[in-house]
């Protein structure tokens, strides 16, 4: 095909009839329009063309072509497919243009298109021809993806040798054609869907009134149903009415919209939709859709106009709600990514405590057995050395016995934080506690500092470890004494509070009834820095060797232990209030819900004891106390053995047995089991920390009673007496 072209030479049979100045090397450009003149400016030596006065005949000839045609044409040249294109086509490139001239149409021109540009280089090259109807793409011809669509025809162009050595495209563009028909199907395909719902609407009976309005007579009629929509009387809708009658129902806000509907719809003819409000008898609105069809007589005016209404009352309805839940999304959405924030940061602090508790609690069973063997025999040579009259030694001891003591309260304080000492909660009056501590506060925090107690009247009854909380208040007024070096006002008040599921959630709480113990101070407050790390373990903002950062720590372990919760409200400069919170108790006061301390070993009536604990240490210390009380003591080193002494026929009046044994049973299974053939066996639990899963959580049966180590040797023979006789 291409060498019958090449032998004929086409294009320089018409060069010679077009432009006697082919051989100049602009002047087959001259005077052929804009792009004629940009062609010949254009330096074609930074192409793969060359300069303008080396190209081939038949590249003159076709762009001589190209730029003479009104019909937007463009030349691919080379397996570059470098653009040359005529003015039709600068008007279809749009924002692209003059840029295009001279581009590699794949990787420079129109890059977006760079995978059909390059098919259709690769077909023409190769001699084929392609054609496309109503091509749709997306080009970039104002900086923003357009969508078009193109009748475009591609052909070869030869060069001197007959083969191809270029593409020239026909582009015609179809867009606003193709939209229009498109625009025309959707708008049919609406009138279908709609003539369907209104035959639904008819078939489900939801039309509540038809009309027909005589629009050259102005008589508007309609049905019943029509008359009670829009409050007017149905002998007269029977009859007619002029459309100002009907119109004068609509809610003012909507009126002026369905007289601008109806205007257009009277214009036009076809169909007619509005949505609006209109009065019902009892004053209200409620939302209809009116459906209907203006009919033209033949010299175009609008005759005939009927139509039906729809109830979309409740469709409404659901849209606002929609909105509504719309316009609070965003305020939703940040309201749950906050609540997530603070569950990770609660998931993170109960895991830190988690396992720095594991930690401490280990540290503190192993350092409380060592205590016990020191602070019991300690007291024990100090009580004898008492008797005998050695002067100076019992001073001695005394230091050391302060000293272990003070360990003692130190592991207490690990164990308090990370929720697991032994509490031994009873019903208590906090209103009481804050008096008996009272005079020790005022003596604690000196005289610049004014105490002032507010108890409240009626206080509920709460259930807690009376010394634990004794110990909270008094490291809470501590610290309010630390806040006000200059002096101050320190206010301690108990109240009873009810709450609700908000409150409770922004405490971490339980809703329900709660006991408030609060303690406020006129200090120097804390920075949100200090109070997000305010419980802690081992902060504090003292200076160094001045306290260990247990004391907050503590208190917040213990409250979460008891149920409760700590909170701290506080301003920079302006004092600082924490607020312990308690659940309250439904039962009622004990005889005594204030510890008491015990000064002399109490004696016993000759009741045997069975001694069980793995320490050999503890188990003599505890032996000898109990002996030289008058008991008889019988002796066990782990569960099993103990358990043997309890299923024998020896006398046992009292169990007192660790919590932690060796051997496969502890302390509460040797008990359990002990009382199934002792049914009323009395137990003492000993515990160096709290196993109080194991003890029962507070919740111990009848007769059994918990004893935390280190304990002062009169304690323990107090509390023997104590659990023998009740």
């Amino acid at each position: 095909m291409f060498s019958k072209i090449a032998s004929h030479r086409p294009w320089e049979l018409h060069l010679a009839n077009i432009s006697p100045s082919l051989h100049d090397p602009a002047g087959f450009l001259t005077g052929l329009g804009e792009m004629g003149d940009r062609i010949a400016a254009f330096d074609w030596s930074t192409t793969s063309l060359g300069p303008l006065a080396t190209w081939p005949s038949s590249l003159k000839a076709i762009v001589s072509l190209l730029v003479r045609s009104p019909v937007a044409m463009v030349l691919l040249w080379g397996e570059e497919g470098v653009m040359l294109y005529n003015d039709a086509y600068s008007v279809f490139a749009g924002g692209r243009h003059p840029d295009l001239l001279g581009k590699r149409v794949v990787s420079e021109g129109w890059t977006e298109v760079a995978d059909f540009n390059a098919n259709v280089l690769r077909v023409g090259l190769a001699g084929g021809t392609l054609a496309y109807k109503d091509q749709e793409l997306t080009l970039h011809r104002s900086g923003r993806p357009e969508q078009v669509w193109m009748d475009l025809d591609y052909s070869p162009v030869p060069d001197e040798s007959g083969r191809p050595a270029g593409v020239i495209a026909i582009v015609i563009e179809t867009t606003e054609r193709v939209a229009s028909e498109r625009r025309r199907a959707l708008a049919e395909a609406a009138t279908r869907r709609e003539a369907e719902r209104v035959q639904l609407a008819l078939d489900a009976g939801a039309i509540i009134g038809t009309w027909v309005w005589d629009v050259l007579e102005d008589r508007f009629t309609a049905d019943d149903r029509f008359a009670a929509s829009f409050d007017l009387e149905a002998e007269l809708c029977r009859t007619g009415i002029p459309i100002e009658q009907v119109t004068a129902s609509i809610h003012p806000d909507d009126r002026t919209q369905v007289e601008a509907a109806i205007a257009e719809a009277l214009e036009r003819g076809g169909r007619y939709c509005c949505e609006y409000r209109v009065r019902q008898r009892d004053d209200s609105y409620g939302w209809i859709e009116a459906n209907g069809h203006v009919e033209l007589s033949p010299d175009g005016r609008a005759s005939r106009f009927p139509g039906v209404l729809l109830d979309i009352s409740a469709r409404k309805r659901a849209e606002s709600e929609l909105r509504e839940l719309n316009d609070t999304l965003e305020q939703r959405i940040a309201a749950a990514v906050e609540e997530l924030a603070r569950t990770e940061e609660a998931l993170r602090q109960s895991q830190k405590m988690e396992a720095v508790g594991q930690l401490t609690g280990g540290i503190a069973h192993d350092f409380n057995n060592l205590l016990i063997g020191i602070t019991g025999s300690l007291e024990l040579i100090q009580k004898r050395v008492r008797d005998q009259g050695l002067a100076g030694f019992d001073r001695h001891l005394g230091i050391a016995q302060a000293s272990a003591q003070r360990a003692a309260a130190l592991t207490q304080r690990l164990l308090a934080f990370s929720r697991r000492q032994t509490l031994d909660p009873k019903p208590l009056d906090v209103n009481r506690l804050v008096q008996g501590v009272e005079d020790l506060i005022r003596r604690t925090v000196g005289p610049s500092i004014v105490v002032e107690v507010v108890g409240a009247i009626g206080l509920w009854v709460t259930k807690v470890d009376a010394p634990q909380l004794e110990n909270a208040l008094l490291n809470l007024a501590i610290n309010a004494r630390d806040a006000m070096p200059d002096g101050g006002r320190l206010t301690i008040e108990t109240a009873n509070k009810w709450i609700d599921g908000h409150a409770a959630k922004d405490r971490d709480l339980t809703p329900g009834q709660y006991i408030s113990l609060c303690v406020t101070d006129t200090g120097t407050g804390m920075t949100p820095e200090v109070t997000t790390r305010a419980f802690d373990p081992f902060f504090t903002t003292q200076p160094l060797g001045r306290g260990t950062g247990l004391g907050l720590s503590m208190i917040h372990g213990f409250a979460r232990q008891s149920g409760g919760q700590v909170r701290i409200y506080t301003e920079l400069g302006q004092g600082t209030t924490m607020c312990l919170y308690f659940p309250r108790f439904a039962g009622g006061l004990d005889a005594d819900s204030i510890s008491k301390v015990e000064d002399e070993i109490e004696r016993s009536s000759g009741e045997t004891v069975l001694v069980i604990d793995d320490e050999e240490p503890i188990r003599m210390l505890i032996t000898d106390v109990l002996e030289e009380a008058g008991y008889r003591v019988l002796e066990a080193a782990d569960g099993p053995s103990g358990l043997k002494v309890l299923q024998s026929d020896a006398r046992i009046d009292l169990l007192i047995t660790d919590v932690g044994l060796p051997g496969g049973f502890n302390g509460r299974q040797v008990a359990d089991a002990a009382r199934q053939t002792r049914p009323g066996l009395k137990v003492l639990f000993v515990t160096g920390y709290a196993e109080n899963a194991v003890v029962g959580n507070g919740h111990l049966d009848v007769g059994m009673q918990v004893i935390t180590k280190p304990f002062p040797m009169t304690t323990l023979s107090v509390r023997v007496r104590e659990i023998i006789e009740s």
